[in-house]
């Protein structure tokens, strides 16, 4: 009953049409067909980057016959028609019979058959690149042509295969002295590979340069044909590095400015003996920073558990050094903020390590992170209370990072809550009717007295207001949150709508000129002092493209008959009375206590009208000037004056303490 509702369930075109599929339909493969029908599965592809892993495949065997103790040297050789040869001086492949396949030398079984190979059980390497059997048999297949030559005994033995298969039995060519270990040439097959694919000579000199960073044992030597070399790659190097990771990194960071000039560098081994490990790191000034990372000298450039191990333990390590030097703002940083600018090397050795795909790009052994972690962690804490210096400088940069991430991702949350509604400017802000920037102003005044009086005073059209309460919050000594907290550089940062720091955007600034405009006393030139900070740290690109000024309001009133004059400071004052009045009646002087005490009419006369008014433009110093040392660098005053050490303060004005002949106090 069932078989017929069965039958009476499928579509009327389908019905018997599934007796035709039986036994004879199902394939099977056998030997190394599956990797010529199915190249991708085994390396990646048929592009010019999985030609280059057959070598990689190769190299590896050899390198692992090098880290097992067996091998001191290896040979790589790129010949004038494509044909690559790996030579070694290790144990050499086996060449008697397989104790499970006896009409078959060792050497042919590992040639011709998937998963075959020694390094599952452990014994014959301790660590190793080739893990699942498959590489060299996976060459061999892809081969057009490739020949083996194995030195063992004191007796040579050859044998050559076209696309997977012997042309021939293994031979034995006779006694041979002074030698022994593998030599493996093959030239792949290019019905498999993409038609223009090809070996690259610099490709493949840096592959074995890293290779022989990474295993510091082992020399290298590289020769290539003539006709293939290019400007950057020699053909004939002998490649050996005793420094291991720090001669690498040291050669990939050459040129760039550093913060830490002495790198974190070491190695350990794990428990157990379960590997070990190798790295270096250190911090450029930089954006831009990169993590090689390698197991068993094979390549990882998708990271896995070792990197995780290694971020998780800087970061830790860097959090600590910032609780035990109470800086509390290391307590934001992340894992991201620690390796921006961060320049590493880390090389781990693992028993039976596991990967993700056959490939071999990112490392799956969940084990490894604690490995890493743990074996580094006590190294990192003695690096960095060894050079306190190096090590806040460091902590403050990173630090940096993380406050710029977090301003960051606040002005991303504002667009994003403002991008479906229109424009939200700050409620005290009086905007100008202008349409566009061109000709526009936006006067910056210390509290709602002097916004008053500025409103009044001001061109409708052009000229908008935003008065601020009181002192505004010292950004060069604030952290990131109380900065994304204050309310009064909020609506400063979303009156003028550009954006700051690396988010700065000149074309979305919303006004043509910035005034600050404070009153001409002590108290006001400190707000003024502020302000400037502000802007010099968070929106340094609106300074250096010349939209900031400083407003001159006047200090004094000087009356005489229906004579009025305005003065600046008291020299001014003083020049004024020498020059301009008679001295024959009164002159009455009145100093004015704020912009909010002017009369709008006076404000507008002598502080906002164009053409009538003195604005002085803030710039900001080339490098060339600051290099050349005719003036000095503003980072370094800025720090100095308004940063958070006050012994900066104190040196600083100790420093021009002689050069003072009156205090305004």
């Amino acid at each position: 009953m069932s078989d017929l509702f069965e039958e009476a369930a499928l579509p009327a075109g389908r019905k018997g049409r599934d007796s035709g599929y039986t036994a004879k339909d199902i394939e099977v493969l056998e030997g190394l067909e599956p990797v010529r029908r199915r190249p991708g599965m085994y390396i990646g592809g048929t592009d010019e980057r999985a030609m280059h892993h057959l070598v990689a495949e190769v190299l590896d065997n050899a390198m692992d016959e090098a880290v097992a103790g067996h091998a001191s040297w290896i040979d790589l050789e790129l010949g004038e028609d494509g044909t690559v040869t790996v030579r070694d001086n290790g144990r050499g492949i086996p060449v008697d019979a397989h104790p499970k396949i006896k009409d078959k030398p060792a050497v042919e079984v590992i040639l011709t058959t998937l998963h075959s190979g020694g390094k599952f059980g452990g014994d014959a390497y301790e660590t190793s690149g080739g893990l699942h059997g498959v590489g060299v048999s996976v060459v061999n297949a892809l081969a057009e042509h490739l020949r083996v030559e194995i030195a063992r005994d004191q007796r040579l033995w050859t044998q050559e295969y076209a696309r997977g298969k012997p042309t021939g039995k293994l031979k034995d060519a006779g006694e041979i002295r002074n030698r022994r270990g593998t030599s493996v040439s093959f030239r792949p097959d290019m019905t498999i590979f993409d038609k223009d694919a090809k070996f690259r000579p610099a490709r493949l000199y840096r592959m074995a340069r890293s290779k022989a960073y990474l295993y510091r044992g082992v020399e290298i030597r590289w020769r290539c044909a003539e006709g293939l070399i290019g400007d950057d790659t020699p053909a004939v190097a002998t490649l050996h590095f005793p420094g291991g990771l720090a001669d690498f990194l040291t050669e990939a960071v050459s040129g760039e400015d550093l913060l830490t000039p002495s790198p974190f560098r070491g190695e350990a081994k794990f428990p157990d003996g379960r590997g070990r490990l190798e790295w270096a790191v250190t911090w450029t000034d930089g954006a831009d920073g990169f993590l090689n990372s390698y197991c068993n000298t094979i390549p990882t450039p998708e990271g896995g558990t070792h990197e995780a191990g290694l971020r998780n333990v800087l970061t830790k390590g860097l959090r600590a050094y910032g609780e035990l030097t109470s800086n509390k703002r290391s307590a934001r940083i992340t894992g991201d903020d620690v390796l921006a600018g961060a320049a590493g090397m880390l090389s781990v050795f693992l028993r039976e390590p596991q990967f993700q795909g056959q490939t071999k790009e990112r490392l799956a052994t969940t084990d490894a992170t604690r490995l890493v972690e743990n074996a580094v962690r006590d190294h990192l804490d003695h690096w960095l209370s060894g050079d306190p210096k190096m090590a806040d400088a460091l902590l403050e940069r990173i630090v940096d990072r993380a406050e710029e991430r977090l301003r960051r991702k606040q002005q991303k949350e504002t667009q994003r809550k403002t991008a479906t509604r229109r424009l939200r400017l700050p409620g005290k802000l009086s905007d100008c009717s202008r349409g566009t920037a061109e000709g526009t102003e936006l006067f910056l005044v210390e509290g709602d007295s002097a916004g008053g009086s500025a409103k009044q005073a001001r061109a409708r059209e052009t000229q908008a207001v935003l008065p601020l309460r009181g002192k505004i919050l010292n950004v060069a000594s604030a952290s990131s949150d109380k900065l994304m907290a204050n309310q009064e550089l909020s609506d400063l940062i979303e009156a003028l709508g550009c954006g700051t720091r690396s988010s700065f955007d000149e074309a979305k600034l919303r006004y043509e000129r910035v005034v600050i405009m404070t009153d001409a006393d002590v108290d006001g030139a400190h707000i003024a002092s502020l302000l400037m900070t502000f802007f010099f740290r968070e929106l340094p690109g609106l300074v250096r493209s010349g939209h900031l000024f400083l407003a001159v309001p006047p200090l004094y009133r000087l009356s005489q008959g229906g004579k009025v004059l305005f003065a600046r400071d008291d020299a001014h004052r003083e020049q004024l009375l020498k020059s301009v009045f008679d001295g024959r009646g009164k002159v009455e002087i009145s100093r004015f206590k704020g912009l909010g005490e002017m009369p709008p009419g006076q404000l507008r006369e002598t502080t906002m009208a164009p053409g009538k008014r003195v604005l002085l433009r803030v710039t900001l110093p080339g490098p060339e000037d600051i290099n050349g040392g005719a003036v000095e660098d503003p980072a370094v005053l800025v720090e100095a004056l308004m940063g958070r050490k006050p012994e900066l303060r104190l040196a600083f004005i100790q420093d021009r303490a002689r050069f003072v002949d009156s205090l305004d106090v």
